[in-house]
């Protein structure tokens, strides 16, 4: 796993000062909270001392975090030992009893961890979506992103919105996303007829190449924005797939089934894939994504040689 990708592991409103978050990227397991400041720590979920999960203790009034074992208490910022009961002479704390410590950003309503603590900053997102939610699905990573291009019906749910099979741009990259369109229609009925060829409404998908973080785009066929959602799938422990989503509906919105959307939740991200479907899904749109990947790939390594 690439050192130097930043994963959204957390809503905000997840990381609290009261108690201490587990999360993974994969099989490193790492623990979450706030400090006194509300600056949110990171470190290996695991105490140096017996290995203990940190997310099992407690965090103290200094923003510490102290292992339930024995007590061991740790500096959230640098993760080094700072307190040992009975022993309160900080020189003898060796340094090798050091939690790993993580890189951490916060912005748009969303935690975002890299393996690299010293990895530079990515830009901040811009406002958060007032919608959110957190699923754990058991699937791979790599098995959900391309259940997204096939057929996003089998993760997500929109109210009133049928996906349809029919795409209106196939998967390309697009300024260092895989990007495709999708064609929809409302799944209210039709008449006379219970199908139609008309597709009044389109979802854009724009998906990051190797974390899988994807922006999605619900527009009219006026091009009205209808829906703009966030969707973050982190791989997880045993095989697994950790989604963490924020949402926003368009305040304006014509007709009577965009109207009806913003009645109860207007985004659903599935916990449980219907296997069967998914079984017998046919590749599409994903067949392509490992060549765009390359492709992507190339290009930010010949932008590296040029800066």
């Amino acid at each position: 796993m690439t050192e130097t990708v930043w994963w959204a592991v957390a809503r905000s409103e997840e990381v609290s000062a009261e108690k201490p978050l587990s999360v993974d990227i994969g099989d490193q397991p790492i623990v979450l909270w706030r400090d006194t400041d509300g600056a949110v720590r990171a470190l290996e979920d695991r105490c140096p001392h017996r290995r203990a999960p940190l997310s099992l203790g407690c965090i103290l009034g200094n923003g510490a975090i102290q292992c339930g074992y024995h007590g061991w208490t740790y500096d959230g910022a640098s993760g080094r030992l700072i307190d040992i009961p009975n022993l309160k002479s900080e020189r003898k704390f060796p340094p090798v009893y050091k939690a790993r410590s993580f890189g951490v950003h916060e912005s748009a309503g969303f935690v975002r961890i890299c393996l690299d603590a010293k990895a530079p900053l990515p830009a901040d997102d811009g406002y958060t979506l007032p919608l959110s939610g957190t699923s754990t699905v058991a699937l791979e990573h790599g098995q959900y992103i391309a259940a997204l291009f096939d057929d996003p019906s089998l993760l997500i749910s929109i109210k009133g919105v049928r996906f349809s099979p029919y795409l209106l741009s196939d998967l390309c990259e697009q300024e260092g996303q895989l990007v495709m369109e999708r064609s929809c229609q409302w799944a209210s009925p039709h008449w006379p007829a219970p199908f139609t060829s008309d597709f009044p409404i389109s979802l854009r998908i724009a998906t990051d190449p190797v974390t899988g973080e994807s922006d999605l785009t619900l527009r009219d066929d006026e091009f009205n924005l209808l829906l703009h959602a966030t969707l973050a799938p982190v791989p997880g422990a045993r095989r697994v797939t950790q989604v963490r989503w924020r949402a926003i509906l368009s305040p304006e919105r014509h007709g009577l089934a965009a109207k009806a959307m913003g009645v109860g939740t207007p985004l659903r991200v599935h916990d449980h894939i219907d296997g069967a479907a998914l079984r017998v899904l046919k590749p599409s749109a994903s067949i392509h994504a490992d060549d765009l990947r390359e492709k992507v790939a190339a290009s930010v390594e010949q932008q590296d040689k040029v800066a």
